[in-house]
């Protein structure tokens, strides 16, 4: 659990108040990420707008592709839960199981597939990446905004999760994803993030 002291909903004002708000308008409850991360609540919104920006740009489908991408090979169980609920908006849970264990064997065009791979080297890789990288992007049919937009995506992705994990922020397990699918989100995620889950409220039992 974070060091950091949290504002409790009942003692929020100004910014983060709104900040809160707007989270129980849409989720119903405000999750412990928003807690934190909105301890700079003008951060956090400026945030959400560099978000916003890139997904309308993107598409929601590409845009949250890419983010699970990205989650899993930081090792980020947080945004691997939140944005799988997310997702589930736009694909069936079936296919999500699929994406969530290993995108290359899930029925996915070989774009998406190419671009969720230019989303795990740039959260693991980023330094050894070159032109090819993009370039693939290209040959499949990217424009070159598409690019830029992927690109952010994935980097985007990178500064809030690693920022959730160096500060130890509890996570919060959606009650509406089945175990299956908890289970799928974290198969591939390395071994010690998974067992934080374990103890997690509404965390699965992972075999």
């Amino acid at each position: 659990m974070t060091i950091l002291k949290i504002t409790p909903e009942s003692e929020a004002t100004g910014l983060a108040a709104e900040i809160y708000d707007a989270d129980r308008r849409s989720l119903g409850y405000v999750p412990s990420h928003t807690k934190a991360m909105s301890l700079n609540p003008e951060a956090f919104l400026a945030w959400e707008s560099l978000t916003k920006a890139i997904s309308t740009s993107l598409g929601l489908r590409r845009y949250e592709l890419v983010t699970l991408a990205a989650a899993q090979a930081i090792g980020s169980t947080h945004c691997r839960l939140a944005h799988g609920k997310k997702t589930l908006t736009i694909i069936p849970e079936g296919q999500l199981r699929a994406i969530a264990r290993d995108f290359h064997d899930a029925g996915l065009p070989e774009a998406e597939v190419a671009m969720m791979d230019y989303a795990v080297k740039l959260s693991t890789h980023a330094a050894a990446m070159t032109d090819s990288d993009a370039l693939r992007l290209r040959e499949l049919g990217f424009s070159d905004r598409e690019i830029a937009d992927i690109t952010m995506a994935a980097a985007a992705r990178n500064f809030f999760s690693r920022a959730l994990l160096a500060l130890n922020v509890e996570l919060d397990v959606p009650e509406e994803l089945s175990d299956e699918l908890k289970n799928a989100l974290f198969a591939p995620l390395p071994w010690p993030h998974v067992l934080a889950v374990d103890s997690a409220p509404g965390g699965p039992a992972i075999p």
